[in-house]
Parts: C-alpha cells; structure tokens; sequence
C-alpha cells in the first residue's frame, strides 16, 4: 500500500506561480513512476506530467515550458513547480503512483485546489 498526501495548492492570479508537493508513504520500493493529474470541473482527469523512476519526464503540451515535475527520493516527496498559471489551469490536482508490473496509476492523493484568476 502506498499513501500520497498532497499540499501546495491555493489561489494565485494570472501570470503568478505554484508549487505543488506529494509526499508519498508506505510500500514504495517499487516505484516504476509517479505522476500529477488535474481535473477541472466537467472535464476528464487529465495527466499534467509524469516522472518516471530513472527520472525521465512526460509534460502535457499544456504543461509544457511552465511546468516543472520534480523528485526528491530522501524525502519520497513529488513536486510540481508551476509558473505563468493561467485560469485554464484551475483543477484538482491530484498525485499518482504507479508501481511495477501495473499498466496504470494504481495509488492517487485527495487532491489539492489550484485556483487561478483573471
């Protein structure tokens, strides 16, 4: 079992930045990759960027040259690094684990609230 708590999310204008983090606990030695999901209201969930154990990284095209995933194994802590934050950006964004020999994300976080406005 894995546990993921995420923190960082909040209100914050157009142009302005965020860093969300995601400690993770529990039985995460076999990480085969961790990833941030955001999902806005009557939308699908959607996968913002993902890491994976060796450190190799995926970005949504919307993600990509804003956002920045980021890893820190001596803590078990996932970050996302958000800038130039735009009210398209406003979701849930929710912490996923994905461990080896799964085809998906098997674990995910509550959530944090990113609110951006114009």
């Amino acid at each position: 079992q894995v546990q993921l708590i995420e923190s960082g999310g909040g209100l914050v204008q157009a142009g302005g930045s965020l860093r969300l983090s995601c400690v993770a606990s529990g039985d995460t030695s076999s990480n085969y990759g961790m990833g941030w999901f955001r999902q806005a209201p009557g939308k699908e969930r959607e996968l913002v960027a993902s890491i994976g154990s060796r450190g190799s990284t995926y970005y949504s095209e919307s993600a990509k040259g804003r956002f920045t995933i980021s890893k820190d194994n001596a803590k078990n802590t996932l970050y996302l690094q958000m800038n130039s934050l735009k009210p398209e950006d406003t979701a849930v964004y929710l912490c996923s684990y994905r461990g080896i020999g799964t085809s998906s994300y098997n674990y995910w976080g509550q959530g944090t609230q990113v609110t951006v406005s114009s």
